[in-house]
């Protein structure tokens, strides 16, 4: 059980599932320090899909009291949305599109709810691929799963792609379930492909998303956006997955039982394989909240970017 405890300092919350196990207890406070903040972190856990009454008492909390300035919201965005919506006073465009938030502040008496993936898988693809890459390969992208993080990823390549940006022709999305695929394609349908073809895949086993992989073009982009690795054991490929020459596979995750990212190193040598993990995207994520929570202008890149980077990077093993 969470206990709601008025802070006694200035407070940010991080309300996850395993949030102690999280980098972000041991870099927050080097940020803060760094910044200036002259506040502190805390954890609020829940199960996955937990019992809405339990969102309602966390950000009732978070509302009501005057040292808690809000929190970053990983795995339940859209279920405490669901729960909480009318104790926001206002929600972001991504937010109301989404229909989840990863970001709560404050200004003033109101209350904010902001979707930031959208925005942070963003720049940590354009961190990870090379300029000009898309269109100098030709190459597929490969999400595996259709939850948040990988519509966000979507709405991100499709506006830029609305701006003549590189991006990927194609997009393929496969999901365990029906449901989560469905509401994607209504998102699409709604803003507009900007041109990118999108191709939705129905594969409740790993052994039909090994079948996707097959049909990828060398030097395409796989992601895993599913949170097996993390939050749930295992991996959406098998261990017989054989992956696209020259490819880039990215692993959202960064800490947990990385059996998606093990099977990608296994083959990095023999099928010259650029593989990254979690890290660059959970640097993004967390400055856009520390920002919008503090009201602080933290850049996304630069030497001002860097030395955050550099001061979370100090505390991996």
């Amino acid at each position: 059980m969470n206990e709601y405890i008025p802070a006694v300092h200035r407070t940010m919350y991080f309300i996850g599932v395993t949030t102690k196990k999280s980098s972000i207890m041991k870099v927050f406070p080097l940020w803060a320090d760094h910044l200036n903040l002259d506040a502190e972190i805390k954890g609020f856990d829940f199960e996955p899909h937990a019992n809405p009454e339990l969102y309602r008492e966390a950000v009732q909390f978070i509302k009501n009291d005057p040292l808690s300035l809000g929190a970053l919201v990983t795995t339940h965005k859209i279920d405490l949305l669901k729960a909480s919506r009318d104790m926001f006073t206002n929600l972001g465009q991504y937010a109301e599109l989404l229909g989840e938030i990863s970001s709560i502040s404050k200004q003033g008496d109101n209350l904010w709810g902001h979707a930031k993936d959208p925005i942070t898988s963003g720049l940590s693809l354009e961190a990870i691929v090379d300029g000009g890459y898309w269109q100098n390969t030709h190459a597929d992208l490969y999400l595996l799963g259709a939850g948040g993080s990988s519509l966000a990823l979507t709405l991100y390549l499709i506006n830029k792609r609305k701006t003549n940006g590189d991006t990927p022709d194609k997009i393929l999305i496969s999901n365990r379930s029906e449901a989560r695929l469905t509401e994607m394609k209504k998102i699409h349908a709604a803003v507009g492909t900007g041109g990118i073809n999108f191709e939705y895949y129905l594969c409740p086993t790993p052994e039909e998303n090994d079948l996707l992989v097959t049909k990828l073009k060398p030097g395409s982009m796989i992601v895993n956006a599913t949170g097996l690795g993390k939050d749930r054991p295992g991996s959406p490929l098998t261990d017989k997955v054989i992956f696209p020459e020259n490819g880039i596979i990215w692993d959202f995750n960064y800490r947990g039982n990385l059996v998606f990212l093990e099977q990608a190193r296994n083959q990095a040598d023999g099928r010259s394989l650029k593989v990254e993990d979690g890290w660059v995207y959970f640097i993004h994520g967390w400055t856009r909240v520390v920002a919008e929570v503090f009201h602080i202008d933290i850049p996304t890149s630069g030497q001002d970017f860097d030395i955050l980077s550099n001061l979370a990077s100090s505390t991996r093993l």
